[in-house]
């Protein structure tokens, strides 16, 4: 299902609206909750913008499509370190340098990070000051 809706996206603009829930279980034969979690699963990666009782709509895309994730906050928040510099100390086989700044991409949470943003951007106050 988030294949077929990435496929969709990619032929819509920015800020166009996708067909609802009710539609997108009809053309794809798969239940509600099915399109409830593609839709959450995009719109933790950014893809899309839901609003409650008017839709889910494609995101707008970052003006830089090949450089990646905006990583300008880190010359703030690690000012004056070389996060890239290596251990003072060699370490063991296996053993992963935190000494960094960054975990280990294996350490991240990403899933549940994302599964988490998702469930808070559905609450009903959750975009008000």
């Amino acid at each position: 299902m988030v294949a077929a809706l990435r496929k969709l996206i990619a032929g819509l603009a920015p800020g166009d609206r996708l067909p609802s829930s009710r539609e997108l279980t009809v053309r794809h034969h798969v239940g509600p909750a099915t399109v409830s979690r593609a839709i959450a699963r995009l719109a933790a990666e950014g893809a899309v913008v839901t609003r409650p009782g008017s839709g889910t709509f494609v995101a707008a895309r970052p003006a830089d499509q090949g450089g990646g994730a905006d990583t300008s906050w880190q010359s703030v928040a690690l000012a004056g370190r070389d996060a890239s510099a290596e251990p003072p100390v060699p370490l063991p086989d296996g053993a992963v340098a935190l000494s960094g700044g960054y975990p280990h991409e294996s350490l991240q949470p990403t899933r549940a990070l994302a599964a988490a943003l998702a469930r808070a951007a559905r609450r009903p106050g959750a975009w008000r000051r």
